[in-house]
């Protein structure tokens, strides 16, 4: 009875910690290289590295290179009428888009 529980106990443990790794490419990045954060941020978003796309087209690719400019982790297309979260990232940048999709504003969140 005492080795189930044993044997039941250490299943739960090692499901738990298998859910806390970060060994795998959760981030979605097709290219399968690691985010690259500028050095000494941490990840943190530098809004000021991608200011390079206000006035361009907002697309997929100008998208990730003002991601690796600003080194943040995560970026994303804010459009006119898009319904957004109050919450604050430092880790991602927003480029905001007008009706005809080119960039506006740059910011970090």
């Amino acid at each position: 009875m005492f080795r189930t529980r044993a044997y039941l106990a250490t299943l739960a443990v090692a499901a738990v910690l298998a859910g806390c790794s970060t060994g795998g490419n959760a981030g979605g990045n097709a290219g399968g290289d690691a985010p690259a954060a500028s050095a000494g941020n941490d990840g943190r978003c530098e809004a000021s590295g991608a200011d390079f796309a206000i006035g361009k087209p907002g697309s997929a690719e100008l998208l990730e290179q003002a991601r690796k400019g600003s080194g943040s982790q995560t970026a994303r297309i804010l459009k006119p009428h898009d319904v957004v979260t109050l919450e604050y990232r430092s880790d991602r940048l927003n480029l905001n888009v007008d009706e005809q999709g080119k960039v506006t504003r740059v910011n970090c969140g």
